[in-house]
């Protein structure tokens, strides 16, 4: 007797957000950030409802997948996030950024 397997909830959705967490990282951290912890809750439900009843579902893949490109979409949102927080305490704020900014433009003659 061949069981009908089902697609595990949210897999696409899971798979999807992983992929939006790793380019969202771009825009200043958090939208990949967001992003990836939204992925993370669902990927854990996802697991849990898949390790009840393995037999019953497909995409597990695209779920552990999606998970992965998530932590690694969280890492880099984290990442940019520190450099940004960063560069405006060594630089003084949006003031001396900007101030940095035309120092180097005189610089190269610009």
């Amino acid at each position: 007797m061949e069981l009908n397997k089902q697609e595990l909830p949210n897999a696409t959705l899971i798979l999807i957000l992983g992929i939006l967490s790793i380019i969202g990282c771009c825009c200043y951290g958090i939208v990949g950030a967001i992003f990836a912890i939204t992925t993370l809750v669902l990927a854990k439900k996802a697991m849990e409802i898949y390790n009840a009843n393995p037999e019953l579902y497909m995409g597990y893949q695209n779920v552990k997948i999606g998970r992965i490109l998530a932590i690694i979409g969280l890492v880099l949102s984290v990442l940019f996030l520190l450099t940004i927080i960063g560069a405006l305490i060594f630089y003084g704020g949006m003031e001396g950024l900007e101030e940095f900014q035309r120092e180097m433009m005189e610089q190269q003659g610009m």
